[in-house]
């Protein structure tokens, strides 16, 4: 069961109000996808995400294969049952953990052949088909076809061979797909050429997909040529169907990719950065490791109401993190993310205003003022 209802077109922004329809709940667009790699937000309960008001996570087809397997999270039923979360989870097909390995891997028009991160040892084969069985046994409710992602710089040849691959595999993803009710997105590659962008989104949308993801950005690039890359992409991709950039990014990017036509984020940012003790607060960023906060009794953020700016100051946070107390990084995952899900929430909240605009400026402003 899938289905994509575009509410609200913005008024002054390409960004829009949407609601995806999944057998496990309604998800509104934009929204942001907290990263549960191993079917787990790590440091967080399904209850904690429930709180904050997380609508859908993402997990990982290239790990979770790897360790439990897949077969095994068959046996009990998928991972909404496995990991107790009744809300829609996305599955990445695993292309960019494997072409992340590099001397660990082969590539061929048939698939990928690696090398396992955990032993070194055992040898697998990832090919669209099995990427695609992966991820039915894994029952999210969203799954992506396999792609190839390459690396920041890449030859113009290189990004052509790649892309005419991973359109090859795209086809063959969206053969293999059964009758399960799930979601199959196709990635749109092309590294940084914008004629490849173009010439990807219009392949991918002739094979037919549910919705289009844009991959292959935030990987070393600057910040307006990853800009530049979704303005030569989005408007080539169907309006009625939702468009979701993977791996990315920061609060502004957010931000600046709603305003851009994209509705769906993933990144481990908020989670990672929380257990580093680096959280994001309405005027920037702030490291609760430094001296100036051994006394300080306000929240992390005065304008945030989550728990843990409810209850606990700077000094106690600043404490557990320097005691390299466990509690530390659930305190400030609960933070970080309930910051991204709430600036999600104020984006749709602006669009459906006619107030994008005006958001985005005072947002970016505010941004400016880290301590």
């Amino acid at each position: 069961m899938f289905n994509f209802s575009l509410t609200i077109k913005g008024a002054d922004t390409a960004g829009r109000l949407g609601k995806i329809t999944t057998s496990h709940g309604d998800i509104r667009t934009p929204v942001f996808m907290p990263v549960g790699t191993q079917a787990t937000v790590k440091t967080l309960s399904p209850e904690d995400l429930d709180a904050i008001g997380a609508e859908i996570i993402l997990s990982n087809t290239y790990h979770l294969f790897l360790r439990p397997g897949h077969e095994l999270i068959r046996e009990f039923g998928g991972l909404h049952r496995f990991m107790n979360w009744q809300r829609p989870v996305l599955t990445d097909s695993g292309g960019f953990q494997v072409f992340s390995l590099a001397d660990l891997r082969k590539v061929t028009d048939e698939g990928v052949t690696f090398q396992s991160h955990i032993d070194g040892g055992a040898k697998h084969v990832i090919t669209p088909e099995y990427a695609v069985e992966i991820q039915e046994a894994l029952g999210a409710d969203i799954i992506m076809a396999f792609d190839e992602c390459i690396p920041y710089p890449a030859t113009r040849d290189y990004a052509q061979e790649s892309l005419e691959r991973t359109h090859r595999w795209a086809k063959r993803c969206r053969e293999a797909k059964k009758d399960t009710g799930q979601a199959l997105f196709g990635i749109v590659q092309g590294g940084m050429y914008p004629d490849l962008r173009r010439q990807s989104a219009e392949a991918l949308v002739d094979i037919g997909f549910d919705g289009y993801a844009v991959g292959g950005l935030s990987v070393g690039e600057t910040k307006p040529l990853m800009y530049e890359m979704l303005e030569a992409t989005v408007p080539h991709l169907p309006q009625h169907l939702p468009r979701y950039l993977m791996g990315v990014g920061t609060p502004e990017d957010l931000v600046e990719g709603v305003d851009r036509g994209i509705d769906m984020f993933d990144c481990v940012m908020p989670t990672r950065n929380a257990r580093n003790g680096t959280f994001f607060t309405s005027f920037g960023k702030l490291v609760i490791r430094n001296s100036r906060y051994e006394r300080d009794k306000d929240p992390i953020d005065p304008a945030c109401g989550c728990s843990t700016c409810r209850d606990f100051s700077r000094a106690y946070l600043r404490h557990l993190f320097n005691a390299g107390e466990v509690l530390a990084l659930r305190l400030g995952t609960i933070h970080n993310l309930f910051f991204y899900l709430n600036l999600m929430r104020d984006i749709r909240s602006s669009i459906e205003h006619g107030q994008f605009k005006e958001f985005k400026k005072e947002f970016l402003a505010k941004r400016g003022q880290e301590e």
